[in-house]
């Protein structure tokens, strides 16, 4: 029987990162990494299984050459590290699972062995001796949570050297005992900083040079982060905007740069998430639509701490227009009309935040 890959990418600190820090958003971070991890696949390796904070790939009857087995670590650890850096620079959210994503860590583990399968659900699953192994080989001692990890016979297989150099990886050889049985490999730590990363710091923080066209404040009796999850979580949004459909990527944590669509009877209008700089203690979010008759429509809320867990909310509205008599005149016609809708959905707001349960 010829020997298959193993390919196992971990990652690490995920037990940790779940059990502190808010589940929903830290299991839509995970998934966004998985997705990312799965679209690196450039080798077209199987994947067997998601095992929670891991992937499972094999390649059957197939060994990759070392040239390709790199290259493909290296996109990933790219790919991943990329994720990582653009969403903390996009994020809008300041819960402890969106602040603490930029600590995951990533690791790489590769064997190479014979491999059976079986069919469970009419899914084909590889099991046997290689692929206990390759799963022991995620518990070892090496004191970091970034490294690319071979197996001594994979390394044999694509016949790596002992004293081979990567300019991403430090490579030392090692071994662990696992149920009786010595496995020798060979690690490199990853040194992050030599990684090519694919971002750009694209994020706009909107300034204005005038006050807010309309603006409404109201009290709520409960904390800021908890009323800001629930104006920034698109899925709690029909609870307090009435009447139009709200359509919008339910696998993605929002953020700067996210869209959204508000669907009124055959109306679209599309929205793009924004910011603008926060003073001390403030939570904003905002909204851009160019679907008006403006030029642009900013909304914004601002969620400041008032007393011991409650808050002041202020929504603002920005008109823009290229013709300042066309902002005049329309302003005047949508100035009332808005003032009532935002003042009815601020109060829509307080209603349904003050009959929930805090947001974990």
């Amino acid at each position: 029987m010829k020997n298959s890959l193993l390919f196992i990418p971990d990652i690490s600190g995920f037990t940790h990162f779940v059990q502190n820090t808010e589940i929903e958003h830290s299991q839509h971070v995970i998934a966004e990494l998985l997705e990312i991890i799965i679209s690196a696949n450039e080798l077209q390796l199987e994947l067997a299984e998601i095992e929670g904070d891991a992937l499972f790939f094999y390649k059957e009857n197939s060994i990759p050459s070392q040239e390709a087995l790199f290259a493909q670590a290296e996109k990933i650890f790219t790919a991943f590290y990329s994720h990582l850096k653009r969403f903390e620079t996009q994020r809008i959210c300041p819960c402890n699972a969106c602040s603490r994503a930029i600590n995951l860590n990533l690791k790489i583990v590769v064997h190479a062995g014979e491999i059976q399968f079986m069919n469970v659900n009419e899914n084909r699953k590889p099991f046997g001796a290689s692929v206990i192994e390759a799963h022991r080989l995620l518990k070892n001692n090496i004191p970091s949570d970034n490294y690319f990890l071979l197996s001594n016979s994979l390394a044999k297989k694509i016949k790596l050297k002992a004293n081979f150099e990567h300019p991403l990886f430090k490579f030392q050889e090692s071994s662990e005992e696992y149920d009786g049985k010595k496995i020798e490999f060979v690690s490199g730590l990853l040194n992050k900083q030599a990684l090519k990363l694919n971002f750009e710091d694209t994020r706009e923080i909107i300034t204005f040079d005038t006050l807010p066209d309309i603006q409404i404040e109201k009290e709520f009796p409960i904390t800021a982060p908890q009323v800001y999850e629930y104006i920034s979580n698109f899925k709690y949004r029909h609870f307090w905007v009435q009447g139009p459909e709200i359509q919008f990527n339910e696998n993605e944590i929002n953020r700067v740069g996210s869209e959204h669509l508000c669907v009124i009877n055959e109306n679209k209008l599309n929205f793009t998430t924004v910011t603008k700089k926060a003073k001390n203690n403030e939570l904003v979010y905002g909204e851009l639509t160019y679907d008006t008759p403006f030029d642009a429509v900013y909304q914004f809320y601002i969620v400041r701490p008032s007393k011991e867990n409650n808050c002041l909310v202020t929504s603002e509205l920005y008109f823009e227009s290229n013709s300042a008599i066309k902002k005049f005149f329309l302003s005047i016609l949508a100035k009332t009309k808005l003032k009532s809708t935002n003042r009815k959905t601020l109060n829509q707001l307080y209603n349904f935040v003050t009959s929930q349960s805090p947001v974990s």
